[in-house]
């Protein structure tokens, strides 16, 4: 049985010091606020740029402006991307993203003197968050020739157009088109990157597999009954639509746990006249489900949405549900999702399979080529928040894993 390479022991430990280094090249206040294309971003691509070029890596901003990494090979092989983003939403934690472009860079570096049969990009997505403009995945869309220009005429609060501040930032709004990449030319695409949950660290497990990126389908949902005086009108002649929402809630609530496979949330609920003293005359909400199979998903929508039309029925409220966003599943590709779980056998680690409950580059990058993830443990299963945390042991396992794929993946 082929071992797993061995890294230096110290590996996961200087990833770790790495993260704190460009976790410096943030806006003020708690965690880490990086936006696309501002001088933080500048900052943290120069500290990038130079990782990279100490793992010996040709480094290029292409016309997105992604940070690309590249460890060349023969000619005419093909080309494995590994990537993830860089920037971060306000006030977030020091690993989401970050971390699925700092580990190859250093895994790479451990493997300068490897020939690898095929050639490495690592790149630094520049906006995945969707934080500073009205649109988000400008990278991977780019790449798989999926990016819609109109967005480039989209402004930021201070009336900056994102294809003013791509330009200011050496990327070619003009030549986002000719970035996209040939699929034939690719194996795929790997993304490392913090589980954003807390599945594995109630298994105590350091690392999991991706089986897929959930889709995604959200409602809103508008119940009008009868705003009246609270003291004045008896229980039983009362339509009340917050009490309405509140049982389509717990019906969201016991679908999603007794469906394997599904989550879902009632949330952002608006009431009128929202007063201590008089019974809501209308309440409007939020459904949102995500599941790795979109017919659970889509199963689920159609169930959900008759329940709550049956409650509304039942109390004497109007019903008006629009289905307002619906985002497909994307699986990960079962070659890749092997070679990871062969690597992580052969490093003595459990190859746990889960989904991913939230959107990433990959399900971008999945238009162009094959995508697979590796998540890493997180406590609590923080993200987006100052006090997002990892361990330098799990890091290290993450490393070990990502260096066997590297070195056992099959080219053809």
């Amino acid at each position: 049985m082929l071992m797993s390479p061995t890294l230096p022991a110290d590996t996961g430990l200087t990833l770790m010091q790495r993260l704190d280094e460009i976790a410096q090249f943030s806006e003020g206040g708690p965690g880490v606020t990086r936006r696309p294309f501002t001088e933080e971003h500048r900052r943290a691509n120069k500290m990038i740029t130079a990782w990279m070029q100490r793992a010996g890596l040709e480094v290029h901003i292409d016309a997105a402006g992604t940070l690309v990494g590249r460890k060349a090979a023969a000619p005419g092989a093909k080309t494995l991307l590994i990537g993830s983003h860089q920037d971060t939403i306000r006030q977030g934690g020091r690993y989401d993203g970050i971390f699925g472009i700092a580990l190859p860079i250093l895994v790479l570096e451990s493997l300068r003197e490897r020939t690898l049969p095929y050639a490495v990009e690592v790149l630094a997505f520049a906006d995945e968050e969707g934080v500073r403009f009205p649109t988000a995945l400008m990278g991977p869309r780019a790449l798989a020739g999926t990016f819609d220009s109109a967005n480039l005429l989209k402004t930021d609060k201070d009336g900056v157009s994102l294809a003013a501040a791509l330009s200011g930032f050496g990327g070619d709004p003009d030549g986002i088109a000719a970035a996209r990449r040939d699929p034939d030319d690719l194996l795929g695409y790997l993304e490392m990157h913090i589980e954003q949950g807390p599945v594995l660290e109630s298994l105590g497990l350091p690392v999991g597999i991706v089986t897929a990126i959930c889709g995604i389908e959200r409602w809103t949902v508008e119940l009008t009954g009868q705003a009246a005086h609270a003291g004045t009108t008896p229980m039983d002649l009362r339509r009340d639509a917050f009490a309405g929402a509140a049982e389509a809630a717990l019906e969201v609530e016991s679908y999603c746990r007794a469906t394997d496979g599904l989550v879902g949330i009632v949330a952002s609920v608006s009431l009128l006249p929202n007063v201590p003293n008089a019974i809501p005359g209308q309440a409007t909400f939020s459904i949102e489900l995500r599941a790795s199979e979109d017919s659970i998903r889509e199963a689920a929508g159609a169930v959900i949405s008759d329940a709550v039309e049956t409650i509304s029925a039942r109390r004497g409220l109007e019903c008006r549900l629009t289905r307002t966003y619906a985002q497909n599943a994307v699986p990960c590709d079962p070659g890749l999702r092997g070679a990871l779980a062969r690597s992580l056998i052969q490093s003595g680690c459990c190859p746990h399979r889960l989904m991913s409950g939230a959107t990433h580059d990959a399900s971008a990058m999945a238009d162009l080529c094959p995508v697979a993830m590796l998540f890493t443990r997180c406590r609590d299963g923080l993200s987006h928040h100052p006090d997002e945390a990892i361990t330098a042991e799990d890091a290290q396992a993450s490393a070990e894993c990502l260096a066997g794929f590297l070195q056992t993946l099959d080219p053809d």
